[in-house]
């Protein structure tokens, strides 16, 4: 039976399948999964998740935005070697699968489905604030019982995020249209949020007074680590760019491009505005607009013109978070029942549109409905012990393949193996105990979830029971 747990495929075999049972066309280039990569990093972390993290951490933000992006480049490199090497969708679960053994790979791809869906759900909770925000400016209020989950406003009654709900709906309606369309839309909304981005940058920049970096650790280096638990879901998405790899026109030379440079630019970007924000308003005052501070920055600047800007480049934002995620979970999805491992029908395509369909409208259902009805910080916390784990599982792959085959020919290698994979696995595991046992409690029950379902069902289905 241990045999079977650990049996693994080959990635002739998984070439193979794909060119069989694919039907996804090729549409993305270096260039589109770049845009890909920052449509899925820059988002609630950066106009939302900022002012969470000046709060725990202090004008020392900007340090915990350096650690958590050194954990997501030290993992982003294992990445880049396996998306050149196994260029199949379904990312990390695909990887694991050839190095680790089914049962690891199972477990990965159940992990990601958690990170994925609910990230999607995550980033709907921080765009409703932001678009409620810029109704609110127009003089436009929705019902208090539809603007927030169960319980998410102290001393208001509320029962669904509608706005929420209604975002993630449309872009399920995107995606299940077709990637060609969905990239269109992903790449102008991320030059757009970009240059809204800089645009804060020139804006606020003149208003940073060095004295509000004092003290710089007002809560020691406790603050910091706790911040970079956090805020390390602004940087999740750059892994959503391996599971494009099917669809990418030369995916072992664009796929690490497009990881490595993404992740790249959203890191520079987080520790600059990071940096001003708390140098231009002292952190404590953060508390007063807690799901919007970046607008806050240039309101309290008297720049209420680009506050306004600030908002619809922020709903520009975590649309295309949402859309990345989405898409990402779909394809993790695909690969998974391609292989077996779930029913068939997710891996269904349709003839029409070239997307898995089915997969597509059943977990942008559930996305919705989790977004109207869960408040954003636990969701967040559920998504980065997912990713995390994630990243901690490449990085051993990496390693693991590099000693069973040596040989296999590699596009993009990763450096200094085993120390780059080493020092990920270091920087994941840290920020994983960060979180709080509770986030801890409901990921142990999620995976064993999981292993119910891999022992009643994936085991007895998966393609591998056919080979000789």
């Amino acid at each position: 039976m241990a045999n079977d747990l650990f049996r693994k495929t080959t990635i002739q075999e998984l070439k193979i399948t794909a060119e069989k049972r694919s039907g996804l066309s090729k549409e993305l280039g270096a260039f589109d999964l770049t845009m890909l990569g920052i449509g899925a990093i820059i988002g609630t972390g950066i106009f939302v998740l900022t002012g969470t993290g000046a709060l725990t951490a202090g004008p020392a933000l900007t340090i915990s935005f350096i650690i958590a992006g050194l954990a997501c480049f030290f993992a982003a490199l294992s990445y880049a070697e396996f998306a050149s090497t196994v260029p199949i969708s379904g990312s990390v679960y695909t990887y694991t699968y050839v190095t680790l053994g089914e049962l690891i790979a199972f477990i990965i791809g159940w992990d990601l489905i958690l990170e994925y869906l609910l990230a999607v759900s995550a980033v709907s909770v921080g765009w409703s604030g932001y678009f409620q925000s810029l109704l609110g400016g127009f003089g436009i209020n929705l019902p208090a019982a539809l603007t927030a989950a169960p319980g998410a406003v102290e001393g208001t009654t509320t029962f669904f995020n509608l706005p929420a709900f209604i975002i993630v709906m449309l872009i399920t309606t995107l995606l299940s249209i077709g990637v060609k369309e969905s990239k269109r839309v992903n790449n102008v909304m991320v030059i757009i949020k970009v240059s809204v981005v800089l645009l804060f940058i020139a804006v606020a920049v003149v208003y940073v007074k060095p004295e509000n970096w004092q003290p710089f650790t007002p809560f020691g280096f406790d603050g910091v680590f706790a911040a970079a638990a956090l805020v390390f879901f602004a940087f999740i998405g750059f892994d959503a760019v391996a599971s494009a790899a099917e669809e990418t026109r030369n995916p072992k030379r664009d796929l690490p491009r497009g990881i490595i440079f993404s992740l790249m630019i959203c890191t520079l970007l987080y520790v600059i505005v990071s940096a001003i924000m708390t140098g231009v308003v002292p952190f404590a005052q953060f508390s007063q607009a807690i799901d919007h501070p970046v607008s806050l920055v240039l309101q309290l600047s008297g720049q209420n013109w680009v506050a306004g800007i600030i908002d619809l480049g922020a709903i520009l934002g975590m649309t295309t978070v949402m859309l990345v995620m989405l898409y990402g979970q779909t394809r993790v999805m695909f690969a998974m029942s391609r292989d077996g491992l779930m029913p068939k029908f997710f891996s269904k395509v349709s003839m029409k549109t070239h997307t898995p369909y089915l997969a597509t409208w059943f977990f942008g259902i559930v996305a919705a409905l989790l977004g109207g009805l869960m408040r954003l910080d636990e969701l967040a916390k559920l998504v980065n012990i997912g990713t995390l784990s994630a990243f901690i599982l490449i990085s051993v792959a990496v390693i693991v393949l590099r000693v069973k085959q040596p040989d296999l020919p590699r596009a993009f290698r990763c450096p200094a193996v085993p120390l780059i994979p080493s020092l990920a696995i270091l920087f994941c595991g840290f920020l994983i105990f960060q979180l709080g046992s509770a986030t801890m409690i409901r990921f142990v029950i999620w995976m064993a979830i999981g292993l119910v379902i891999y022992f009643v069902y994936s085991r007895k289905h998966s393609n591998l029971n056919d080979r000789p």
